[in-house]
């Protein structure tokens, strides 16, 4: 068995892991972190963990926990990853982060859209970028992931075979994303109480929301250059769920069976990304609850462009499913064990 230490499990995606991991066959939760819930029940902050989970929440001591696990996730706000780990702690376990603090090569750029300091850069190069079916290989074995953000993950893995295979200008590109509430985190925030969000749809973070850098970035190695394009996320009043509705200028006329064909070869043995029939638009609510990304593409031939769509749910493959998913990769497992569960509707 995989013993697990988690920190920061009282948060959405930490809770997230937890329900997911006791699924797991070959994974045992040793560790409930949550600085906010020191020594109360887990099962009383999360009562659907009532009699599943009779463990109380303990710190984030990274050290004590480096030598109960083989592998922890941190599923905490930005820095905190960065500030706790340590060689002699990378040399007793494996560290999947859930944050953002290892997922941008360039520190200075990391420190410019997140605006703090980072607090150990010597080990940004080391970190794996755990975006499974584009850095499967370089995964495996590992000891440090970071995990990509949800924005980033729905976003990639839409636009990625086109950008890859030279089919759109990559600098063309522009996001517009919708995201459920648990985007935010459980924190409490005035912007994200019920009469703030419900009946209403807003943008926010418009030209210099961080997921922005790590998109650009991803897409660039794609393409092999440096791009630039336009993200702009919007908030919808919905617990789960990204909408990633994207577009890129054609270099030259295609057909649909042609751009289909492009995405078939990257895809058609995913066991978590979904390319749709013709005509049909992803939905959140066909990916609720599961590890799948559902993906479809509209050729424009009046603009000469192509609409690329994607959805998943934020908290599973935009977060812990991901982060399981690496687990995987990491000891050696099926990948897809623990993960298999269909979207659940409604």
């Amino acid at each position: 068995m995989i013993k697990v230490g988690i920190i920061g499990s009282t948060g959405y995606a930490g809770q997230e892991l937890v329900r997911l991991l006791l699924g797991h066959k070959e994974a045992e939760i040793v560790w409930y972190g949550s600085r906010s819930y020191i020594d109360k029940k887990y099962s009383e902050v999360f009562a659907n963990m009532f009699e599943i989970v009779d463990d109380k929440c303990l710190d984030d001591n990274m050290d004590e926990l480096a030598s109960k696990a083989d592998v922890i996730f941190t599923a905490t706000p930005q820095g905190l990853c960065a500030s706790l780990v340590n060689e002699e702690i990378l040399s007793k376990v494996k560290i999947i982060d859930l944050s953002a603090d290892f997922r941008i090569k360039d520190v200075s750029v990391y420190e410019k859209w997140y605006g703090i300091e980072h607090k150990s850069p010597e080990y940004i190069k080391e970190a794996v970028y755990g975006l499974c079916e584009i850095n499967r290989e370089d995964i495996k074995g590992k000891r440090l992931v970071a995990n990509p953000g949800c924005y980033t993950t729905c976003s990639i893995l839409s636009l990625y075979p086109l950008v890859k295979e030279g089919i759109i200008d990559p600098n063309s590109i522009i996001v517009d994303a919708k995201s459920g509430t648990s985007g935010a985190g459980r924190g409490a925030k005035v912007p994200n109480l019920f009469c703030e969000v419900n009946e209403s749809i807003k943008a926010y973070g418009v030209t210099t929301h961080r997921h922005t850098p790590e998109i650009e970035e991803q897409l660039g190695y794609a393409c092999g250059e440096q791009i630039m394009i336009n993200f702009t996320p919007h908030l919808v009043p919905m617990n789960r769920g990204i909408l990633v509705t994207a577009y890129g200028n054609l270099k030259k006329d295609y057909t649909y069976e042609e751009i289909k064909a492009v995405y078939d070869k990257y895809y058609k043995n995913e066991r978590f990304i979904r390319v749709l029939e013709k005509d049909v638009c992803p939905e959140t609510r066909w990916v609720e609850g599961s590890n799948y990304v559902d993906v479809n593409f509209k050729i424009d031939e009046r603009t000469k462009r192509v609409v690329v769509m994607g959805a998943l749910d934020n908290l599973v493959k935009g977060a812990a499913g991901q982060a399981v998913q690496n687990m995987n990769l990491i000891f050696g497992l099926p990948e897809s064990m623990g993960l298999e569960q269909p979207p659940m509707f409604p």
